[in-house]
């Protein structure tokens, strides 16, 4: 039983790698997958990336590379019939770390060409990611009508806000990942349900250590190349200890970042080896780019990709500062993998262990909510 997936926002391949490595034989001996079938992008070295390591020997053509305005959706001649259907539109608009436009931004309306794909292929289920600011940008609203979008194309959505470091992975990254069965699967008892965690507690969290360190990365790794930074900062960072920032008062003044009013806790700041890393990003300049906890230096993408859970096999495509965006913009494959397998589990009639959503936010949930109040539906 294999599931064809259609995507856009195809990224390099966090969701379509996870969804790859999903699957399993059941008691019957009959295997349950999920296939690429076709994608889309607009940034060239992202569906460069996507091409070489979820295509393999498949055709290449499959990932269409362009603004999605201009992909022919609907049109079985270009983009055939699906299964599932993968979107984790643009967050830029979203993100808590920007101007928070939501659906007024450029990129906040993205998610209407997820809209126009359930609508025309309606696939049996689907997944959308994003961040969790999606609960609160523009008030609420933006979240409500998304989510009430999605149920009007004829599915039984379940958001949930995933706290990645709670699933085996070495970073603290906590996203809105929203999973839809279509009604007519639901109706003869379909239910999605959300995969509990596999490491709940802090105690049993991946540190950025461990992901890093074991196995060792080869010098000859792909994507593995080292900063070349300024004497100054490498001085400054010598100050620095483990999880602390460029704020850290025992930096010597004249070694100190001239910047007024800014303090983000990201800035120049080491990883703590005995924790999950905190967000890799795909965003920002230097000072941004995730410091290593004793070495005087920032990670390199081979590092970072590792936080992320890509193996080191797992090639990008493009220029260091490329790879660094693409690095950072992706689903964590094994985050994605534990969903899809709980999808095909979904679909098989197969139980897993799972837990209550924590943002319960079908419709019927939603009347008499006030906007401003419904982050306090989604965000601990």
């Amino acid at each position: 039983m294999i599931l064809k997936k259609g995507e856009l926002f195809n990224g390099p391949g966090g969701l379509a790698l996870g969804a790859q490595k999903a699957g399993f034989t059941d008691s019957n001996g009959e295997y349950w997958g999920i296939q690429h079938e076709w994608s889309n992008d607009y940034d060239k070295d992202a569906c460069a990336t996507y091409s070489l390591n979820i295509c393999g020997e498949q055709d290449h053509e499959s990932v269409h590379c362009g603004p999605v305005q201009n992909l022919p959706i609907g049109d079985r001649s270009v983009l055939n019939d699906i299964d599932i259907f993968a979107f984790g539109f643009p967050c830029n608009d979203y993100s808590q770390v920007g101007e928070k436009l939501g659906l007024s931004g450029t990129f906040g309306p993205l998610y209407s060409y997820g809209i126009k794909v359930l609508k025309s292929y309606q696939p049996k289920f689907f997944v959308a990611e994003n961040v969790g600011g999606l609960s609160s940008a523009n008030e609420g609203k933006a979240f409500i009508k998304i989510l009430t979008e999605l149920e009007e194309c004829g599915y039984v959505v379940t958001p949930h806000l995933y706290k990645f470091e709670e699933y085996d992975i070495p970073q603290a990254r906590h996203r809105i990942i929203i999973v839809g069965v279509r009604n007519d699967l639901a109706e003869n008892g379909t239910k999605y349900k959300v995969p509990a965690p596999t490491t709940p507690y802090s105690f049993q969290y991946k540190t950025s250590y461990e992901a890093i360190m074991f196995p060792s990365i080869v010098a000859e790794a792909p994507n593995h190349e080292y900063t070349n930074h300024t004497g100054k900062v490498q001085e400054m960072l010598s100050y620095i200890p483990a999880g602390e920032n460029a704020w850290y008062l025992g930096i010597p003044e004249e070694l100190r970042l001239n910047v007024k009013g800014a303090r983000l806790s990201s800035i120049y700041k080491r990883l703590d080896p005995e924790r999950p890393a905190y967000t890799v990003t795909g965003s920002g300049g230097g000072g941004t780019h995730m410091y290593h906890w004793e070495e005087n230096r920032a990670l390199t993408n081979r590092e970072r990709a590792r936080l992320q859970t890509f193996p080191d096999d797992y090639v990008f495509v493009g220029s260091k500062e490329s790879v660094r965006k693409q690095v950072g913009m992706a689903v964590p494959p094994r985050g994605a993998e534990i969903v899809f397998n709980a999808i095909l589990k979904t679909y098989a009639g197969i139980d897993y262990e799972s837990i209550q959503p924590l943002a319960k936010l079908q419709l019927e949930n939603l009347k008499g909510i006030k906007p401003n109040k419904i982050k306090d539906l989604v965000v601990e």
